[in-house]
């Protein structure tokens, strides 16, 4: 039980300098750039999708936390936040790292999330188009402070700090049900080779916990899962990011829109890639 609370520690201390630098980019557009140059960047969004994915694809889970409360505050589009999400790497890279797997299929597993990202995220941004009313102030708002005395930093390190005191409650919630729950059960979930595994792996995938990308992704290297199935789990894989976007994003259908999306493609494209190879 102790590694249990350690790793939640590890885990939420390991996202606050993402989390201070959104909340540093949001205060900076909230108090230094005026309503023109605001909306000038809101509708400069084009190529965002691409540098989300990219973004995303590096070997973290911090950018997925950043970009969810960047979206909230729709200085990127949901497009972008898909992209991130799609492309997020947790814990997988390390492990194969771990077990020598060639860096020639790691390369290949992460560029092919990338890829996803970035299409996903483009055509998402090219029908999705509605307009909301939210804005950078309404999270101030929301949790009460008072950016307009306290300056940029100090803002930005009271937002921090008050999410990351979430994070870490529901982190340590989500760990200590694991620990009793067991890796070996979410294992056992998807041993089974029929189309219900890959719904299995991409349930799994959302869990915001690294235990679950290094059940798929060791599941894989013993090769008891294919590869479609270990991707159908990876693409879903967004770290604390989801957790956060119910956090800070407060139109519920909306959050569940992107949730499933996320879902539906890891589902479906894990198919897909075990039906052409």
């Amino acid at each position: 039980m102790q590694d249990v609370i350690i790793d939640g520690l590890i885990d939420t201390v390991k996202l606050l300098p993402y989390l201070l630098i959104a909340f540093l980019i949001l205060e900076f557009i909230e108090h230094k750039l005026d309503k023109k140059n605001q909306k000038l960047l809101v509708n400069n969004q084009k190529i965002g999708p691409l540098v989300g994915g990219i973004l995303g694809g590096l070997p973290q889970c911090g950018f997925s936390s950043m970009a969810a409360n960047l979206f909230s505050a729709r200085v990127i589009t949901m497009g972008t936040l898909i992209a991130v999400f799609l492309s997020t790497s947790d814990e997988m890279l390390p492990i194969m790292l771990s077990q020598n797997v060639s860096i020639s299929l790691i390369l290949k597993i992460i560029s092919f999330k990338v890829c996803v990202g970035i299409a996903i995220g483009f055509i998402i941004d090219f029908l999705y188009r509605k307009k909301e009313n939210n804005t950078i102030s309404e999270i101030c708002e929301h949790d009460h402070c008072e950016c307009d005395h306290d300056g940029i930093l100090l803002s930005s390190i009271k937002h921090t700090l008050k999410i990351g005191l979430f994070i870490l409650i529901i982190n340590l919630l989500i760990n200590i049900a694991i620990y009793y729950v067991g890796e070996d059960t979410l294992a056992n979930l998807l041993v089974k080779d029929n189309l219900l595994t890959y719904c299995a792996s991409s349930l799994i995938g959302l869990i915001p916990n690294c235990a679950a990308s290094i059940v798929i992704t060791e599941l894989y290297l013993k090769e008891l899962i294919s590869v479609g199935m270990m991707l159908a789990g990876l693409l879903t894989g967004s770290g604390l990011g989801i957790l956060l976007l119910f956090k800070s994003n407060k139109n519920l259908k909306e959050n569940l829109l992107i949730l499933s999306i996320i879902y539906f493609v890891g589902v479906v494209l894990g198919i897909v890639v075990d039906l052409v190879i």
